[in-house]
């Protein structure tokens, strides 16, 4: 038997120390190198009609093992990612903003509400009225919610987002550029057509969490109240965010890339977005070599001025998929894992994005995007996180009504390529 196979039982049921970057990332390439000898044999098995069950059940064992590695190295990466976004937390610097922090605190557990509202002003954390009442929260709580939403989210950390202190967010898009012509020395300048521009507009929708707490809780010294509601809406923000900026319907909440209309590449125009189809019915490969096709017409449909910054986003079960696909020229593996922290996986060169919102394989169904989403998809954030402090509504309990105005939608639609699973 080969050190190959023997790494490979090793590895099957084994966890990584995740604590450890290199000891993951270790296991990680170990694995994907029994699996490369072990899918090669079984597709040599295959190309001479000698299917073996068994081998095909051991390829599945090792790519198993694979996806549960990369996922440690790409939750490593998230939260590094997150950290560089979110900052460190900690002490706050701004004397009116600690002294705004320690304000707040005291108001969410004793109700004492005193001069919040002044402080809030001098801390520049609220600088128009709000119908809605409630105040901003601190920025270190305001941080910690964005750490975790920047962790769970995919589409949030590569995708452009803005800041607006207005409730929309407008941008002009020039769809046809000023036309020009050669001309002679002493010949007529006729006129030229100029731009046509279009205007788009992004909405801030309101996301909300309403988490309770006895006042005993409250009472509690030991409660760090402002970390308490950060980690009690955090992931649920992240969450629906997350949903809705893959397939929102742009109702209330922001438009997702999957809601918007689709056309087939060769009859691309502006306001859809192109797609390419599998070889394979519902499904894009047999295990073998007929993915390769449109994969690469997927990657090639997108203009080359966006390839450069381009990544696939597409679910972990996917990824597993993909992950057979062989070159048939240079016998090299089109997905790669992540050689050390801080890169993700690639496929075909380019980095793959995680995230299970995308949809699984089927008929008809369109399980990867492909592109540029720094240029396609724009994310809105109107500033400021509120709460509103509720001791009344249902008592004993003390409710937190929390909001986050979020808007989201495609700012290119030629920066984004959809694959779609022929019927």
């Amino acid at each position: 038997m080969s050190n190959h196979n023997s790494r490979a039982r090793g590895l099957v049921g084994v966890r990584a120390n995740a604590d450890d970057p290199k000891i993951v990332i270790n296991e990680l390439m170990t694995a994907f190198e029994a699996f490369k000898s072990e899918n090669n044999e079984e597709l040599a098995a295959i190309k001479k009609g000698q299917a073996d069950v068994i081998k095909a059940e051991k390829v599945d064992r090792i790519n198993t093992e694979i996806t549960s590695l990369q996922t440690a190295v790409d939750d490593m990466n998230k939260s590094m990612a997150a950290l560089k976004v979110g900052g460190s937390g900690g002490e706050l610097a701004d004397p009116a903003k600690a002294e705004y922090s320690a304000a707040f605190n005291k108001f969410f557990r004793k109700g004492i509400e005193g001069n919040l509202s002044e402080l809030a002003v001098k801390a520049a954390l609220q600088t128009d009225s709000d119908p809605d009442g409630g105040y901003t929260v601190p920025e270190t709580m305001e941080a910690g919610i964005d750490r975790v939403m920047g962790t769970v989210s995919a589409m949030r950390r590569i995708s452009r987002v803005v800041n607006v202190s207005t409730p929309s967010y407008k941008k002009l898009v020039n769809l046809a550029g000023t036309a020009s012509g050669w001309v002679g020395e002493r010949e007529a300048r006729a006129e030229t057509n100029t731009a046509t521009l279009s205007q788009l507009t992004f909405n801030a929708m309101e996301l909300y969490a309403n988490p309770a707490a006895t006042q005993s809780m409250l009472d509690d010294s030991r409660v760090n109240i402002e970390m308490w509601i950060a980690d009690e809406v955090a992931t649920e923000f992240a969450e629906a965010e997350g949903t809705a900026f893959v397939s929102g319907d742009g109702v209330n909440q922001p438009r997702g890339i999957l809601a918007y209309n689709t056309v087939a590449d060769a009859s691309y125009a502006w306001g859809s977005l192109g797609f390419t189809v599998t070889s394979v019915a519902a499904d894009i490969n047999d295990g073998t070599y007929d993915g390769i096709q449109s994969l690469l017409s997927l990657i090639y449909s997108l203009k080359q001025g966006y390839r450069s910054g381009a990544s696939f986003l597409m679910n972990r079960t996917l990824q597993s998929k993909y992950r057979k696909l062989v070159n048939l020229t240079s016998g090299d593996y089109l997905w790669q894992p992540s050689a050390q922290l801080g890169q993700p996986a690639t496929l075909a060169g380019y980095p793959v994005v995680d995230d299970d919102n995308m949809p699984d394989v089927a008929a008809n169904a369109f399980p990867v995007a492909f592109g540029n989403f720094q240029r396609g998809y724009l994310i809105v954030d109107r500033q400021g996180i509120r709460v509103l402090r509720d001791p009344f509504t249902n008592k004993p309990y003390v409710h937190f009504y929390t909001t986050k105005r979020v808007g989201g939608g495609i700012q290119n639609y030629e920066a984004i390529k959809l694959l779609k699973c022929s019927a």
